[in-house]
């Protein structure tokens, strides 16, 4: 930002200096003598981001040295914010002075600023050349440095030390967001505000109440977005102190109020309207609205006409100035409500997708808990049940069994466990003992899960599977692969043998897990929830893939999925 701030100024420059050069007004070309000045003052405004004592110090002989040369060829100067200096010029003295007064310890700031202030002085009085006239007195100079220098060490103090003052620090980001939410506002005041000064070095330092108007204004119009209610009423204090106070000041028209009404506070005006609209609608905002209009109205009336305390009663000079209001603050409200419109439109993107956040974590692990957990405890039902069936004929039997519901309750816990790491954050959603474990090849994991499960079917396999299977398909085909024998452990009724097919044709793998078993004549065990076959065809959708699950031709059930190997463009 200061170095967009500072190329601003450098390219205004450039344009007006190079057209004072070729004017009719004095020896042709001789205003160009002015950018070497310039540029070295833009040089050591970038050098202090690196070294700021050092380059404040280059700073203070550059404005020292050129001064002489100013003076030996006598070039034609031009004031902006202060006299006889260019806004490129004061625009790099204020950044120069804000990074030694933020980054160099206390004494060598003290020392470096204070070199750099003399030679500001010494700049303004200095340049000049014979039978010129004077923009500016070193009164006015010195008032006006005085605000910039106050106003930058204000700023630029408060985060010299962010360890020992943490809270200071947090209150200067705070005003940091602020004013990167409101630069447009900010760049049209402080374009409005550099005029102000111009208009009153020119009106003899007579406007400087209206002046400290306007920047009061303008900083009420920046900060409008915490307190936009109660920003909108201090505003119109201070513009009717301004309209009131006026007359007595002997303004003439070197002190342009278009309207009445200094062109910082129309600015102010707008931009707060376009915020207090913003912030809580047009309807609660219509009455503090009014009262601004009431006080730009009573400004027009008493400071239109000038010189002396003349009120405008002229009929068609009033409707003309009306129409221009209207206008204006027509185009406020409506920039504020399309602001407001956007934010509403915004909140809603960021509520909805929110909310698609949520229900996407939701299914993921209503996935896992169906696929893993119902997996283990399934297994655990089934054994339980043989268990207590084989128990009494072969005891042996019943002593396997334990051991096999052992080894699936020690899974059922870990798999629970890393669902809840998943919940709290700890590892991401959907990750289980097989996806957290699974490889890069799909066949040894096949066989793993195969081996390990425990559904109470005599399973084979058939796999046909390449060693370069994307991971998420992979991934995909053990849990579709998974959810498939539970299913056969849970319906299959009279089941004896199942069979699981993966193999990759074409650009896709294809899965088939079969069964032999028939339609369960009882509530299977554990019950069902009917969340299987939603859980596998929201896995397959994912991949753009297809699944087909329904009795067999010859009997029993059969699952099938082909999943693309490769993503969609």
């Amino acid at each position: 930002m200061p170095a967009v701030v500072l190329l601003a100024a450098l390219v205004f420059d450039l344009v007006f200096v190079t057209d004072a050069a070729f004017d009719d007004t004095g020896p042709r070309g001789i205003d160009l003598l002015l950018f070497p000045g310039i540029f070295a003052m833009v040089f050591c405004a970038l050098w202090a981001q690196k070294r700021a004592a050092v380059a404040a110090v280059a700073a203070s002989v550059v404005l020292v040295a050129y001064t002489l040369v100013v003076r030996y060829f006598n070039i034609p100067t031009y004031s902006s914010v202060l006299a006889h200096l260019s806004i490129t010029e004061v625009v790099a003295g204020v950044e120069i002075l804000f990074y030694a007064a933020r980054r160099t310890r206390p004494g060598v700031a003290f020392a470096v600023i204070s070199g750099l202030v003399l030679a500001t002085l010494t700049a303004v009085s200095g340049r000049y050349y014979h039978g010129s006239e004077s923009n500016g007195t070193m009164a006015q100079a010195m008032l006006f440095g005085g605000i910039l220098l106050g106003g930058t060490l204000l700023f630029a103090i408060p985060g010299r030390d962010r360890a020992a003052h943490p809270k200071r620090y947090e209150k200067l980001q705070k005003l940091n967001k602020l004013v990167m939410g409101q630069w447009p506002l900010i760049g049209l005041l402080g374009v409005a505000l550099l005029l102000e000064f111009g208009f009153t070095y020119e009106s003899g330092a007579h406007g400087f109440p209206i002046l400290v108007c306007s920047i009061v204004a303008a900083i009420i119009a920046v900060a409008a977005p915490r307190r936009p209610a109660d920003a909108m009423v201090a505003l119109t204090a201070v513009m009717l102190l301004s309209a009131l106070v006026t007359p007595f000041l002997r303004l003439r028209y070197d002190y342009a109020t278009p309207g009445g009404v200094p062109g910082t506070q129309i600015v102010a005006g707008m931009g707060l309207v376009v915020t207090l609209v913003r912030a809580v609608g047009l309807s609660k905002a219509v009455s503090r609205i009014v009262g601004l209009s009431a006080v730009v109205a009573v400004a027009s009336i008493l400071n239109t006409k000038r010189p002396g305390p003349k009120l405008m009663t002229d009929p068609d000079e009033i409707a003309g100035l009306a129409v221009a209001a209207v206008l204006l603050l027509g185009i406020s409200v409506a920039v504020g409500l399309a602001l407001r419109s956007r934010d509403s439109e915004r909140t809603q993107v960021i509520q909805s997708a929110i909310t698609d956040a949520q229900t996407s974590e939701r299914m993921a692990l209503a996935r896992e808990l169906h696929d893993v957990v119902a997996h283990h405890v399934t297994g655990i039902v089934v054994q339980a049940q043989a268990a207590k069936m084989m128990g009494e004929k072969n005891p042996q039997v019943a002593v396997e069994a334990m051991g096999r519901i052992e080894d699936a309750g020690v899974e059922a816990l870990a798999a629970m466990r890393r669902l809840v790491r998943s919940m709290r954050g700890d590892a991401p959603a959907g990750s289980s003992e097989f996806s957290e474990q699974a490889t890069t090849d799909l066949a040894a994991d096949l066989r793993t899960l195969i081996e390990r499960s425990n559904h109470g079917v005599k399973t084979s396999m058939k796999l046909e599977l390449p060693s370069n299977v994307p991971h998420e398909v992979g991934r995909s085909a053990l849990r579709l692969v998974q959810e498939s024998l539970t299913n056969v452990g849970k319906h299959a009724s009279g089941a004896t043998e199942a069979l699981v097919i993966a193999e990759v044709t074409g650009n896709e793998l294809h899965l088939q897990v079969t069964d032999d078993g028939q339609e369960p004549q009882r509530r299977p065990a554990g019950g069902s929830g009917g969340y299987g076959l939603i859980g596998m065809r929201e896995r397959v959708a994912l991949l753009h893939g297809r699944l087909s699950a329904g009795r067999a031709p010859g009997g029993g059930w059969r699952v099938e999925a082909w999943l693309p190997l490769e993503g969609e463009e």
